[in-house]
């Protein structure tokens, strides 16, 4: 005869395993995704898509689909000739030492953000100013619309400038967000936005001499 069931055991029998998450997908054909993977830019919704790699090439087509989808590039350029300097940033009025701006071509215009504890937050500068201050780098005149943004970061000593995909941006916004504490983010913040530029640095090409303006 076995000896009787204990509260321990039963609970034991009873315990059950997390189930695994359910695999990410490409939300446009449902297909399994692995490791790293694409996005798309939905224009219409001013969103992000995870995409598998054959609806990513389908839509570096211009027009496929009709325009509402964007694969975004894989373009990272740094401009250390810029003309950014400290005066230009105040004169963007932003709180933090981190921005980007992006064409928005449903609005038809320059939209600059930047990470806050509660996402990314917009800046409701005077577009015209903006301008004025990405008329500094000749990087502004290559960024693709809704797709790529122009990612500045201040710092004590000087401020950096790179064209990058758009998705890292959002990505950046989400790791401050999660490890935002107090009014200036944290040291695990600062820390984690470091390691950041450390990458983009690392994977940005310098902006080719053919590519600037005269």
């Amino acid at each position: 005869m076995s000896a009787p069931q204990t509260a321990a055991h039963r609970g034991l029998r009873r315990f059950r395993a997390p189930a695994p998450p359910p695999p990410e997908r490409c939300e446009l054909c449902g297909a399994e995704l692995t490791g790293r993977h694409r996005h798309l830019v939905d224009t219409t919704n001013r969103a992000l898509a995870c995409a598998c790699i054959p609806c990513a090439l389908l839509f570096q087509r211009p027009g496929a689909g009709g325009g509402q989808f964007r694969t975004v590039p894989d373009r990272y350029l740094t401009d250390p000739a810029h003309r950014l300097d400290d005066a230009a940033w105040d004169g963007l009025q932003i709180p933090v030492g981190v921005a980007f701006f992006l064409r928005n071509a449903a609005l038809d215009r320059l939209v600059a953000l930047y990470p806050s504890p509660a996402g990314a937050t917009e800046s409701e500068l005077d577009p015209a100013r903006w301008q004025t201050v990405l008329d500094a780098s000749d990087l502004a005149g290559l960024l693709e619309p809704d797709v790529e943004a122009l990612l500045l970061r201040r710092t004590e000593d000087r401020i950096d400038c790179f064209l990058v995909p758009v998705d890292i941006c959002y990505e950046l916004v989400g790791r401050m967000r999660m490890l935002w504490q107090g009014f200036d983010g944290g040291a695990e913040a600062r820390a984690a936005l470091t390691e950041f530029f450390h990458d983009v640095a690392g994977r940005a090409r310098e902006l080719p001499e053919e590519d600037r303006r005269p």
